[in-house]
């Protein structure tokens, strides 16, 4: 009984750790109007794109490795670690005087925040059975989406204080937080029970990763997970910027209602779309499956009325319907994949994973950058509709599990 009330003690606190995660990433977007009159560089959206694509590159990159490492060492030092350095980062960007200050500390942010979300997602997982899981997880997810919206007052607070204040103060909360976990987050114990009394050897790394890439779903679950990103990841880091262009508002207004119309919408997806899937999974092995492609159906027509709406209400509701279907497609990534991966791989997986959404995020990110200088920023967004329906169409003919939990399997 004690174990299954810290379970849900370990979602709490690594909520406001994914809270901080996107909070701190996050700002750096709505903040560049008063950036840029400090910094030059940045009045340009294409070196912009570059400053945000950095962090996507490397955080890429970073994912497979964090995932790796997550499975083989004591997840709970990698989450403070990492915590305790990108918030360190977050503080030292409030003392940046060049762009190129910032681009290498945007890098630096890529690689501690990397180390996060494979490590927490699995210590959830492993912590929750396939009855609780999606629920969990969304919960967790929330934080991400409450960071987002937090995160889109970077602009408000620097108008009203300084950009280098609102660094400074977001960074320091991370490091108070950070050595709050080392006294509370525990590691799963009966995980590290069975790696001590285990007598086999632990699984070589190219053996996991053979056994992934061996699994003809996972590749389904990469190809499923990257592309749905490249929307995910321009509303991220494009739709303030669009939100402005088309409503013909400033940054300060058009950031806090971009990110907190999407951050809203998205925790109630991942609260729905996690009781949904945890209850229809119990009656069908594919419910996870067909309330994740629910969600992801949503949206299609959404992406196509935040590119070409220019009214208020056309625009909200279709960001607040892409959020809430984003957020039902967010809760059941990493249940779906502990449908097809043991848990010993799962942190691997999941980095894998990551790595293809932000590599697809640092492609739009770029992109978008060149879109916005060319005056086609709406026309793109509504574009990405179209490769949204070809993965929801490939996710429902191609996989077909046959367990509620691998380890069942």
């Amino acid at each position: 009984m004690r174990e299954k009330r810290y379970a849900w003690v370990v979602v709490a606190l690594l909520w406001f750790v994914a809270l901080l995660n996107y909070m701190d990433r996050q700002m750096l977007s709505t903040m560049k109007p008063a950036m840029q009159m400090d910094i030059a560089e940045l009045q340009s959206a294409t070196n912009f794109g570059y400053l945000m694509a950095i962090f996507l590159w490397i955080y890429g990159l970073m994912s497979p490795i964090s995932g790796i490492i997550a499975d083989k060492l004591n997840r709970k030092w990698l989450i403070v670690g990492s915590l305790l350095v990108w918030s360190l980062v977050t503080f030292l960007m409030g003392y940046a005087t060049t762009f190129n200050q910032i681009y290498w500390l945007r890098a630096l942010m890529g690689v501690s925040e990397a180390l996060y979300i494979p490590a927490g997602l699995s210590l959830i997982a492993d912590y929750h059975s396939s009855k609780t899981r999606s629920v969990a997880i969304g919960i967790h997810m929330t934080g991400l989406y409450i960071g987002q919206a937090l995160g889109g007052f970077g602009a408000t607070i620097a108008s009203k204080f300084s950009w280098q204040a609102t660094f400074h103060s977001f960074g320091f909360v991370g490091i108070v937080y950070a050595l709050i976990l080392v006294f509370f987050l525990r590691e799963k114990k009966k995980v590290l029970l069975q790696e001590k009394e285990s007598v086999q050897p632990k699984p070589s790394l190219f053996k996991g990763l053979a056994l992934l890439f061996s699994n003809i779903s996972f590749w389904i679950i990469l190809i499923y997970f990257a592309i749905p990103s490249l929307p995910g990841w321009a509303t991220k880091n494009w739709l303030p910027t669009l939100f402005a262009n088309n409503l013909g508002i400033d940054m300060a207004q058009a950031g806090p209602i971009s990110t907190i119309t999407i951050a809203a919408s998205s925790f109630l997806g991942v609260i729905f779309g996690g009781i949904l899937s945890d209850r229809w999974v119990q009656k069908n092995i594919k419910g996870r499956i067909y309330t994740s492609a629910i969600g992801l159906g949503l949206t299609i027509p959404s992406l196509l009325l935040i590119g070409f709406g220019h009214s208020l209400f056309n625009i909200i509701g279709a960001a607040f319907c892409f959020g809430f279907g984003y957020g039902m497609f967010d809760a059941n990534n990493m249940p779906i994949l502990c449908q097809f991966v043991p848990s010993k791989y799962r942190a691997t997986a999941y980095g894998i994973m990551n790595m293809t959404g932000v590599f697809a995020g640092a492609f739009i990110t770029d992109l978008l950058g060149k879109s916005t200088d060319s005056g086609s920023l709406g026309k793109d967004f509504a574009m990405l509709s179209i490769i949204v329906f070809i993965a929801l169409m490939i996710q429902l003919y191609f996989l077909r599990p046959k367990f509620n939990d691998f380890e069942d399997a």
